[in-house]
């Protein structure tokens, strides 16, 4: 769904996040993720590297803080594609962050859609279902929360949120679509 949004709204930047997971088939370093070790990993948390950091699904994500930084200091939005942790975890670095949570229209939906990837064996589908339960009992946390039942309305309605709360300075006014 994100990728749709991009498409439509370029203006926006999407950082990369860095991750001790191994690539996937077809993922580049740099593009999908910064891909690194964990002692890397280890030696950016101890400088403070990043605005946001987890361990989720027995990894290490996290966002630069200077995949950010260098887009709003152009006066650009930028948009993380993160869990709930690192979601937390940013508005409390930067209180004026907008947190719109994306959620599947049910459960077996979401279960439908990661087993058609292909890419989770059995062991890491079930904590990533296990994961996501907790995930949506922490929505309502969210400025606004998006149904992804339809891409399309879906893709609408989270451009629709961006430009309003662009529009309104980052109004906290908080919005269910």
């Amino acid at each position: 769904m994100l990728k749709s949004v991009l498409e439509q709204r370029p203006e926006l930047h999407l950082t990369v996040s860095a991750t001790t997971r191994k690539p996937r088939e077809g993922e580049v370093d740099g593009v999908s993720y910064h891909f690194l070790d964990e002692d890397e990993f280890d030696a950016l948390v101890k400088q403070n590297a990043f605005l946001e950091w987890a361990n989720v699904h027995g990894h290490c994500y996290g966002t630069l803080n200077s995949e950010v930084d260098q887009y709003l200091k152009q006066g650009r939005s930028v948009v993380l594609e993160i869990d709930v942790q690192g979601a937390f975890n940013v508005l409390k670095q930067r209180p004026d962050a907008i947190l719109l949570f994306i959620e599947p229209p049910s459960m077996e939906e979401l279960e439908r859609r990661l087993r058609s990837r292909g890419t989770e064996d059995e062991e890491s589908l079930k904590l990533r279902l296990h994961n996501a339960h907790h995930e949506m009992e922490l929505a309502p946390r969210y400025h606004a929360r998006i149904v992804n039942d339809d891409l399309n309305d879906a893709v609408r309605r989270t451009i629709e949120l961006i430009d309003h709360y662009e529009n309104n300075g980052g109004s906290d006014q908080h919005g269910s679509h």
